[in-house]
């Protein structure tokens, strides 16, 4: 197994298994979507670490394989590609990557897919498909001009060149920076905090803001407003308020 899922006290992690560098095979693609399915079905799984491990994320897909491949081969892999990743993105729970060494080209990709990116002092992200006479596939030109802004994306994309943490910080592309010894726990503990949070609220607040980026503002303040007045249908929200009257703020403990 290249793909290994953990859960303990609601927080489920997802962990990339394959030395030396975690490259993201067909079969990893594989089995990183259905663990990102196994996530998103599962009760006891409130929110999710992405965690390659304390050396490397993923320093991107497997070129032996990938240059194997020709056009016909590749219309059919690309969509499944797509799909593995999507499949990440669309985990409707709170997810973290946990970013160690490398985060390159399909690596990047997958950390783009969380919602908070935890990076170490020493980790380098970047979309070098460029250098390979390519495009990055999984997402890279779409998720990342979102995230840091198209001319910030294009000059990734376009040169091919990594950045280090402070400058990925710097861009937006990560929003923490801890000593590489802490990733894991920074990323754990911000997983295991929302664990135990309303589940369908953060589900709506989720879906909410990425709805709301693929569409114009009157549309998503509509997605906002039906997914808020459906949260007064919930236990979280009884919950919530009945705590906050009884007991004054931040002290409801949710199921």
């Amino acid at each position: 197994m290249t793909v290994h899922l953990e859960a303990a006290d609601g927080v489920g992690v997802i962990r990339l298994d394959r030395p030396p560098m975690n490259a993201l095979d067909a079969a990893t693609q594989d089995a990183l979507r259905d663990a990102a399915t196994e996530c998103a079905r599962r009760d006891d799984v409130r929110a999710v670490v992405v965690w390659g491990g304390e050396k490397v994320f993923a320093a991107g897909a497997d070129i032996k394989e990938m240059r194997e491949m020709d056009y016909e081969e590749m219309i059919l892999r690309s969509q499944e590609l797509q799909d593995s990743f999507t499949a990440v993105a669309r985990i409707p729970k709170p997810v973290v990557a946990a970013v160690t060494g490398y985060a390159l080209g399909g690596g990047c990709e997958l950390a783009l897919c969380a919602d908070i990116r935890v990076a170490a002092q020493n980790a380098k992200l970047g979309q070098p498909e460029i250098l390979l006479g390519v495009i990055p596939g999984a997402g890279g030109t779409q998720r990342l001009a979102r995230l840091v802004g198209p001319a910030k994306a294009k000059d990734l994309i376009f040169t091919g060149r990594q950045v280090k943490a402070d400058e990925a910080l710097a861009i937006g592309l990560v929003d923490r920076v801890v000593p590489a010894e802490q990733v894991f726990e920074e990323a754990h503990a911000w997983a295991a905090r929302l664990a135990k949070g309303p589940a369908l609220a953060l589900r709506a607040a989720k879906e909410a803001v990425d709805a709301g980026l693929e569409t114009d503002l009157d549309t998503g303040l509509a997605v906002e407003r039906g997914l808020f007045a459906g949260l007064f249908a919930t236990r979280d929200r009884e919950t919530g308020m009945r705590s906050f009257v009884e007991d004054g703020p931040g002290k409801a403990k949710f199921a």
